[in-house]
Parts: C-alpha cells; structure tokens; sequence
C-alpha cells in the first residue's frame, strides 16, 4: 500500500499465550522491513476511546527476544464494553463507537492489526466499516473457534498444559484408588478438551458438542475397573451441560458469570452412579497464562508477519489463518461467519473412538 507511514495494533478479548511473539514479529516486519512506526494501543478499542488516547510507540527496543517467552500481552486487553452498547455507571449502555475511529484517525493511521477472537473480530470488523479504518486481523483463542483457520494463537498451549495436568493427576489417581475428573475451559468448543484428552490417556472425554449420558459414563468406567485398573481419568469441557440439561455458571463480585462447576457436577453423578472416589480439578485461568509452546511461538510470528504484508500490498477486511501448513489469508467476514466447532467426523472424534475412549453417547 502506497504512502503507509504508521500501523496500529492491539489486541482484543481474553488473553492467551502467544500475544507477545505476535507482537514482536508484526514490530519487526512493519519497522526493519518497511520502514513503518508502529503504535501499540493499550487495553484494546478501549485504548482508542480514551482521551488523550492511550497509546506507547513500539520500537525495535522494545521488543527483545525476552517478550517470546512471555505469557499474557503487555498492551492489555479486554474482553469488556462493547463500544456500539458501552456500559455506563448509572447502568445505561451508549454508543461509543465513533470515539474508536475518531481515536484511529487523531493517531493518523494507515492500518489497523487486530488480534482477537470470533466475537472481537465482529466488533472490529463493524468499528473498521462503519469509521473508514483499514483493519487486518490476526486470530487468536486457546478455544480455537475462529472460522477458516485450523489454529489460532495460543490454543497449542493451552492443550500443553491441559496435558500436563492428566500427566499429573495420573499418577495420584492410580495411587487412590480414584476417578479424576478435569475441567478445562472451552466456553463453546470442545477442541482444548479432546485434544489435551486423547494427549494424556483419557478414558473419558466430553465435550459440548455430543450430548452424553451419565449412565454411558458410569458404565465405561466400571468396565475399566473390572478389567482391573483402580483409576480412571475424565476430562470435561466447561460449556458441558449438567445432566439435567443446564449450563453451570459462576457469578462473580461486580456482576457477570462464567462458565464453570460442570466438573463438581459430574464427579457427583458419577461417584453416585458407580461408587468410586472422586476429585476434581479445574484447570480455569492456568491455560491462559505461562510462556507459550515452541509451535504457538513460530505461528504467532508467521501470522504477524504475514499481516504486515497484507497492509503492504492493500489488502484489508482480511484474517490471515493456518490452512494446510500453510500461513494463507481469508476474509474477515468467512473467518467470523460460523464459528469452528469440534467436528463430530474428524480425525479426533474418530481416534477418541478407536481408542475406546467414552465420549459419554456410547
């Protein structure tokens, strides 16, 4: 794109790892390969509504190799205030997104990166149509829900440390005489759940995507136990619904509710149905943070790379995406048509059964 002197980047909805090595890589393309500043917006859109509008400049200074390693994002981020339905304190909600392209133009942008999620990119997507800003998105969700990519940063991690933690609970498992039953997070997708079960030996997995049946459960694991193992691993994904068909949610000080105590209900049903000890461990926050895995690192700098020369050749309202190991673009409305659920005739499902792992509907 001719005449492009200053790029802004920011990130958008919850955190994972990753977001740093996007960042660094998008620094340097933009800066040693074009010559470009380029203006790190703190807080995300919120960043942009703030006055004086809240911005660092990113140099090449700043983005050492250091920043590879580090979990979570040093703009910030938010996954709050909605800036077409903004809420205010006496409890109104406001239309502020004017003040977000107002925030584009004053810091006089050539382009606008995006990293976020299926409902950012949503927003952004509409901030970027409606205020004349060129927007490119990168994708980014340990769930790994965006549309037209197979991966996002930071999702590999997440299943690392989902992983982890079966390698752990294993053990302790086997030395009790017990069922281990592990939450992980997925708010709408079962992808981290299905892949960190089969990684680490689940015996069973369920995700929100097959609706199961606690006595399927409970049948699959005393078959384990007569064959003569005193342990069974369970790994549920938190959108999983109770057996009497609702969503368990937290509430939380200040307002809001999360996903969250499927896996208390569940280890209830089972010990119920099949008598073995249970516990329960909920993985919550920890997927999000610590330093990402080598793959998340090489695709968060491929994906910021491969932005910065989409804003090189003019290419905008486009998502850059992992397709057949192969960093590719998409359109941004394709990336957030339909999001990406756990396909019920993939390999995955299709491995969970061969390995006769119960996916709680046989």
């Amino acid at each position: 794109m001719a005449g492009v002197k200053t790029i802004g980047i920011l990130t958008s909805g919850g955190d994972c790892a990753g977001l740093n090595a996007v960042l660094r890589a998008v620094a340097y393309r933009a800066i040693e390969g074009y010559g470009w500043r380029l203006i790190g917006i703190h807080d995300g859109t919120m960043g942009l509504m703030r006055r004086p509008i809240d911005v660092e400049e990113i140099t090449l200074a700043k983005v050492t190799p250091a920043m590879m390693r580090q979990g979570g994002t040093i703009l910030g981020t938010t996954n709050k205030g909605d800036p077409f339905a903004f809420p205010m304190p006496d409890g109104r909600k406001i239309d502020r997104s004017a003040e977000v392209a107002q925030g584009y133009h004053l810091l006089g942008l050539d382009a606008l990166i995006g990293i976020g999620g299926d409902g950012s990119f949503a927003i952004l997507r509409r901030l970027a149509q409606q205020g004349g800003m060129n927007l490119v998105g990168i994708p980014k969700t340990i769930d790994n829900d965006v549309g037209a990519t197979e991966n996002a940063v930071g999702y590999n991690t997440a299943v690392a440390v989902a992983t982890e933690a079966l390698d752990r609970l294993q053990p302790t498992a086997a030395s009790h005489d017990r069922v281990m039953v592990l939450e992980v997070m997925g708010r709408d997708a079962g992808h981290i759940a299905l892949a960190a079960g089969i990684a680490g030996g689940a015996d069973v997995i369920l995700i929100p995507e097959i609706p199961y049946r606690i006595d399927r459960v409970a049948a699959h694991i005393n078959k384990i136990r007569a064959e003569g193992r005193n342990f069974a691993l369970v790994v549920v994904a938190e959108a999983v619904r109770d057996p009497s068909g609702e969503v368990v949610r937290q509430s939380h000080e200040g307002g809001g509710a999360t996903y969250g105590g499927i896996g208390h209900a569940i280890a209830q049903e089972i010990a119920k149905a099949t008598g073995a000890e249970t516990r329960v461990t909920v993985l919550g926050h920890v997927q999000r943070g610590g330093q990402p895995t080598s793959f998340d690192r090489v695709l968060a700098s491929a994906f910021g790379v491969h932005a910065v020369d989409l804003v090189a050749q003019g290419k905008f309202d486009r998502m850059v995406a992992w397709q057949n190991r192969r960093v590719v673009d998409v359109p941004l409305a394709d990336a957030i048509a339909e999001s990406q659920q756990v396909d019920l005739d993939g390999a995955l499902v299709r491995t969970a059964r061969g390995l006769d792992i119960c996916l709680g509907d046989a």
